[in-house]
């Protein structure tokens, strides 16, 4: 009987065993969302994703876009003129009115805190000169910042079958706009008042990112919302000096807020940031052919981040890789090469290489003093040929008078 139950309780251990090593491996958090990303906003890279380049509809976080295209394009005191397209405008609005009179400033408060659907339309007026214009404005924008699989139909993300993009996609849209600091300000503000020219307008702003009241370290960015996106969210929030980026899309109900949450504590709790190179780091000396002198320093012309799981050993390997033959002169701060970091057999980033100071060309090997030399030499000749001919004729006529 005791075998019996030491055998037992051996296949019990063995199953138990099996069944732990056969179990998936945790990839990350479990979201409701249908597609998700998150990013460090210091070096863009990617900490986690779900189905990060599916087109999906993104709902008003397109506005995210409609407002750094608006920073970069005009001033925040421009006086603005609503046009008639913009009044009755379906979706969230601030009830604009055909000819009222707004500063720029206040329309983008109104764009990223009220998601005013009105005050895209009065923006891309404003800017492009027409909503087609400025459809134009975007998507050349997205294409400049990588985001290669949008496609924006308007400013304000109501649906259209041909205005989508991704949850990659808008995460670097998300990263460019959080480096402007007007852009920064306006996201991460809980409630704003406005002036209207009729004392009966909506002046008073409530954002509907309610990130900023529920979470520790939150700065914005923007909600969407509809029946075919579902509920999005661009989510950034820093947190020991770390900023980071979540985007959701198409989640359900209050589970937008969770997924968020959920999506950026898994980047501050399971990830360090390690600094791989500062800036002007010494890497070595390289020959300059011509140069004077022959040799340059090599330095790291910027620093590179990147985030590793925590507890866990970091691996870090570099190659250097320079221009087979630099010639000189060679300016100061000149790109020599770039010097490419792993680990593992994985890249995770690269910096330039660029010369320390400038090396000169050698006198030698310039070209123009041998040009010079050579005309010196050429004109010497021609002194030194005429000189012979005078003499000569001065003889040939001396000897002319001999004879006659």
């Amino acid at each position: 009987m005791h075998i019996l139950r030491y055998l037992w309780a051996f296949w019990a251990i063995v199953f138990i065993l099996i069944a732990a090593d056969s179990a998936p491996a945790s990839t990350g958090p479990e979201i409701v969302g249908d597609a998700a990303v998150v990013i460090n906003s210091n070096n863009g890279q990617t900490l986690f994703e779900k189905n990060p380049h599916k087109r999906m509809y993104p709902a008003s976080t397109t506005k995210t876009l409609t407002a750094i295209i608006a920073l970069e394009n005009c001033n925040l005191n421009d006086l603005v003129t609503v046009s008639n397209d913009a009044c009755n405008v379906e979706g969230s609005a601030i009830g604009l009115h055909e000819g009222e009179k707004i500063t720029m400033e206040d329309l983008l408060y109104a764009l990223m805190l009220n998601s005013g659907n009105d005050t895209a339309i009065v923006i891309a007026n404003h800017v492009g000169g027409s909503v087609n214009n400025f459809v134009d404005l975007m998507n050349n924008k997205a294409a400049q910042l990588g985001a290669f699989d949008s496609h924006f139909n308007n400013p304000n993300g109501l649906p259209d079958p041909n205005h989508y993009s991704t949850a990659y996609d808008l995460a670097i849209i998300a990263h460019y706009a959080m480096k402007n600091p007007e852009f920064r300000k306006i996201v991460d503000t809980k409630t704003k008042n406005i002036e209207r020219e009729n004392p009966e307008a909506q002046t008073y702003l409530l954002n509907h990112n309610k990130m900023l009241w529920q979470y520790e370290g939150a700065v914005g960015v923007k909600t969407g919302y509809t029946d075919a996106a579902g509920q999005c969210l661009i989510a950034a929030a820093i947190r020991q000096n770390r900023e980071l980026i979540a985007v959701v899309l198409n989640s359900q109900g209050s589970s937008i807020w969770n997924d968020a949450k959920v999506l950026l504590d898994y980047g501050f709790n399971e990830f360090n940031t390690v600094s791989v190179t500062d800036a002007a780091v010494y890497v070595m000396d390289t020959p300059v052919k011509y140069g004077e002198p022959g040799t340059v320093p090599v330095l790291t012309g910027q620093s590179l981040t990147y985030d590793f799981p925590r507890n866990k050993p970091v691996e870090i390997r570099r190659d250097i890789r320079l221009k087979e033959e630099i010639l000189a002169p060679v300016e100061a701060g000149r790109k020599l090469g770039e010097l490419v970091f792993f680990t593992g057999e994985r890249e995770i980033g690269r910096v330039d290489l660029v010369s320390q100071r400038a090396v000169q060309r050698k006198l030698s090997a310039r070209w123009w003093p041998w040009l010079l030399l050579a005309l010196l030499v050429l004109v010497l000749r021609s002194i030194y040929r005429c000189r012979n001919n005078s003499r000569r004729r001065y003889y040939i006529s001396l000897n002319r008078r001999k004879y006659y």
